[in-house]
C-alpha cells in the first residue's frame, strides 16, 4: 500500500498544480470542481493499471469510480457560467496574497482531502485479488441508492431552474421534499458503498477515512453549512427548514413548505 499511496500522491499533486495554472489564465478558481470529478478518476485508474492484474473487483470498482465521476464533470460543466461566488468572495477576501492561498487553500488542499476520501480506492485496485463477496454486493447497493439521489436530485434541480415560472422560488418538489440536501446525501452515500469494497481486505476497515470525511464536509463544512447560510434570510427557506430534513431523506414534518418569490 505504500507505494500505492506515494505514486498517488505525485500524480494528484503534478494534476492538482496543472489545474491551478490552468485556473490562472481562465481567472477561474471554480474549475477545481471540475478537477474533483476527475481527480478520483486517475487515482481509480492509475492504481488499476499500475498494481497487480486485473480482477473482478478492481474492474467492477473503477468502472463505478468512472461512472460518478464522468456524472459529477459533466454535471458541473453543463452549469457553469464563470466563476462560482463562493471563489469570487475569496477573490475579494484574499486580494494581494490571492496567488499563494488560490494555490495552498483551493487546490492543494483539496486534493489532500481527495487523498484521503479515495483511500478504499488505492486499497482495493493496490491489493491482490480477493474473491467477491456480500460486501462488494452491499458495496454496489449502496453506492446505486447514493448514485440514484445524487443524480436524481441534479437533474430536478436543473429543470426547476430552467422553467422561468420558477425564477425566485425555493425547489421544494421531488427529493427535495424529502431532505434540504438530497444530492449531498447522495454524494455522502455513494463513498459509503465504495468503502464496502475495501473491508475484506486486511486493515480495510481503516480505509473508513475516506467516507467519513466526505460526509462531515457536506454535513458540517463546505457543503450544507456554506448553501444554508446563502438562503438564511429568506422566508420561504425558515419555512422549509421547519418542515423538511436537513441531510438525511426522511418525510415531512408537517405540510409543504411555502413557496414564494
Amino acid at each position: 500500500m505504500g507505494m500505492v499511496v506515494i505514486e498517488s500522491v505525485i500524480w494528484l499533486f503534478a494534476f492538482m498544480i496543472l489545474f491551478f495554472i490552468l485556473a490562472q489564465i481562465l481567472k477561474d478558481n471554480s474549475i477545481v470542481d471540475v478537477a474533483w470529478g476527475m481527480g478520483f478518476m486517475l487515482v481509480a485508474l492509475t492504481t488499476f493499471f499500475r498494481y497487480s492484474s486485473p480482477n473482478p473487483r478492481k474492474i467492477l470498482l473503477t468502472t463505478l469510480i468512472i461512472l460518478w465521476g464522468f456524472r459529477l464533470v459533466i454535471y458541473i460543466l453543463s452549469r457553469k457560467k464563470g466563476e462560482d461566488y463562493r471563489y469570487k468572495a475569496f477573490r475579494e477576501k484574499w486580494r494581494r496574497y490571492f496567488f499563494t492561498k488560490s494555490f495552498f487553500y483551493i487546490f492543494i488542499f483539496q486534493g489532500i482531502l481527495l487523498l484521503i476520501i479515495a483511500y478504499p480506492i488505492m486499497m482495493v485496485n493496490g491489493s491482490p485479488a480477493l474473491p467477491l463477496g456480500i460486501f462488494d454486493i452491499l458495496g454496489v447497493v449502496i453506492f446505486s441508492v447514493g448514485f440514484f439521489f445524487e443524480t436524481a436530485a441534479d437533474y430536478q434541480m436543473a429543470r426547476f431552474k430552467k422553467d422561468p415560472a420558477n425564477k425566485g422560488k425555493l425547489m421544494t418538489q421531488g427529493l427535495w421534499q424529502y431532505s434540504r440536501h438530497p444530492n449531498y446525501f447522495g454524494e455522502a452515500t455513494t463513498w459509503w458503498g465504495i468503502f464496502c469494497f475495501a473491508l475484506p481486505f486486511p486493515y480495510g476497515w481503516t480505509t473508513v477515512i475516506g467516507p467519513l470525511l466526505i460526509t462531515f464536509l457536506l454535513r458540517f463544512f463546505s457543503g450544507v453549512p456554506m448553501l444554508e447560510k446563502k438562503y438564511q434570510d429568506r422566508e420561504d427557506f425558515r419555512e422549509y427548514k421547519k418542515t423538511t430534513p436537513v441531510f438525511f431523506p426522511l418525510p415531512r414534518r408537517s405540510g409543504p413548505a411555502k413557496k414564494t418569490d
